[in-house]
């Protein structure tokens, strides 16, 4: 891991991006995907395993492998729903990719907007439906019944497509599979599962390099 940058490669994605998306979903925790692969199993063969991933999204030659689905029973009854669960690999890769596009599509999102952005919380939501209780009287609840089995995907990929074009420096896009893409903008279903709320550790700590981390 002792080369930052894709120097060579078909896009220009450095290793320390991928580090920081690793970091992540580690403190994500979350269980293994279809491969069975663990947080812990992977970290046993970290460079390794880290070194794959790179190398194929900086190539163009990375492919997202199937989805562990899961059933999940719905809150306050109503049946179960289909939770994907990805591998911790496609996890990581799904992590890159959010970060160059949350570059992009944040500052476009509303000011109400809570739901996966970073630095918000459903806390803060609530707070602010807590200020507004003292102005009004009235309440709007609704609710998109099965909005990801009834959106339109043409439109959506249209949409990933167009902001990850601006995502990145000409010639070095990262071009997802639109269905892996995890960030508040795009968020198809089976990317809930990827929460980026909880803080990232720093690849060094203590002014020692972190295990596994790639070289200054």
């Amino acid at each position: 891991m002792d080369e930052l940058k894709s120097s060579g490669k078909s896009f220009g994605i450095s290793k320390w991006e991928v580090w920081r998306a690793w970091e992540k979903v580690r403190a994500n925790k979350g269980a293994p995907g279809v491969d069975g692969c663990s947080i812990e199993e992977f970290e046993k063969d970290l460079k390794g395993n880290l070194y794959k991933i790179w190398n194929r999204m900086s190539s163009g030659s990375y492919f997202p492998p199937p989805v562990r689905a899961v059933e999940i029973p719905k809150l306050h009854g109503g049946g179960t729903r289909i939770l994907g669960v990805p591998t911790v690999a496609d996890r990581i890769a799904q992590t890159v990719v959010a970060a160059r596009l949350e570059q992009v599509v944040e500052p476009k999102f509303h000011p109400d907007s809570y739901g996966y952005r970073p630095g918000r919380s459903a806390l803060d939501a609530v707070g602010r439906c807590r200020e507004r209780c003292y102005k009004t009287d009235w309440v709007v609840d609704l609710d998109i019944q099965k909005f990801f089995d009834s959106v339109p995907w043409t439109l959506w990929v249209k949409a990933v497509e167009a902001n990850q074009r601006r995502s990145t420096p000409a010639s070095h896009d990262v071009r997802p599979h639109a269905s892996e893409v995890s960030c508040p903008a795009v968020a198809p279903a089976r990317c809930g599962r990827v929460g980026r709320t909880v803080a990232v550790e720093g690849p060094v700590a203590g002014g020692q390099r972190a295990r596994g981390a790639p070289d200054r």
